[in-house]
């Protein structure tokens, strides 16, 4: 059995309490409509090929910078499990990582957890200088689009 200590210095845990119930928040995740909206930092947008919120299920789409730069992002996902986890691994040729996200209930509002595994301390640290903050810009958006809905 793993350890958490082993993730250490392995791992960029983000979370947020949301305004909104976990049903709202896991269909902001899992329809693809909501999910170009809010996915990725601040200024970025995203065009999908590919949307299936299932277990194997891939997800092929391009995140647009600000600067005109765009990157490529596949995904697979590996448990879909409502209203409460996501699991998918984000696959290519860089930042291989496995995303665990977790919405928990908080007195009707909802506790999301992202948690980005590397598969070294050393290719955490080069992702976590522009992941991290990034993240947080992620859920800026998404709780805009809550906000909306």
């Amino acid at each position: 059995m793993t350890k958490y200590s082993e993730f250490v210095g392995r791992e960029i845990v983000t979370t947020r309490v949301l305004n909104a119930a976990r049903d709202l928040v896991f269909t902001c995740f899992t329809t693809p409509e909501h999910l170009k909206e809010w996915w990725g930092p601040k200024g970025f947008s995203n065009t999908f090929h590919t949307c299936d919120p299932t277990p194997g299920g891939m997800w092929t789409f391009i995140m647009h910078g600000p600067d005109g730069r765009d990157y490529p992002n596949e995904c697979r996902f590996l448990e879909v499990e409502p209203p409460g986890r996501i699991v998918l691994e984000h696959l290519g040729t860089t930042h291989y990582f496995l995303l665990t996200v977790t919405l928990d209930d908080f007195r009707g509002k909802t506790k999301i957890t992202f948690r980005q595994l590397f598969d070294t301390a050393e290719e955490c640290a080069k992702v976590k200088i522009f992941a991290a903050p990034a993240n947080e810009e992620n859920m800026d958006k998404l709780a805009a689009v809550l906000a909306r809905l």
